[in-house]
């Protein structure tokens, strides 16, 4: 059976933008973990914003991944959510966990913001 229609590649700035979601996702999973480990350090502001993130970078990676039409307004919103994730993680300086978080949340949101103008 062939398939009537083919899906072109990803250009390489989509490649790069997911590869930025999927780097994001699996930071802000590992500082949850940090997180928790710590205990009562940890504001629960910062671990619901962890999770937001997270979620937010795997969506938009899976999104994109299937040429989803809706692909530039996650890109939108998870840069949005990264941003916020960034600023939450910077609220704890001392922290190496936090400061990683928040360099992957940057160059995330600074992807998928360049992603979104590019889809629009």
């Amino acid at each position: 059976m062939q398939q009537t229609g083919s899906v072109t590649p990803m250009s390489k700035e989509m490649q790069d933008c997911v590869q930025a979601c999927l780097s994001c996702h699996a930071t802000c999973e590992e500082t949850m973990s940090s997180c928790m480990q710590m205990g009562g350090q940890a504001q629960m502001q910062i671990m619901r914003t962890l999770m937001d993130c997270s979620e937010m970078t795997r969506m938009c990676a899976d999104m994109m991944m299937r040429r989803s039409p809706m692909s530039a307004e996650m890109c939108a919103l998870c840069a949005r959510a990264c941003d916020m994730c960034a600023e939450a993680c910077m609220s704890m300086p001392d922290d190496p966990h936090m400061m990683r978080c928040a360099e992957a949340c940057r160059r995330c949101a600074d992807m998928c913001r360049s992603m979104a103008a590019a889809m629009a």
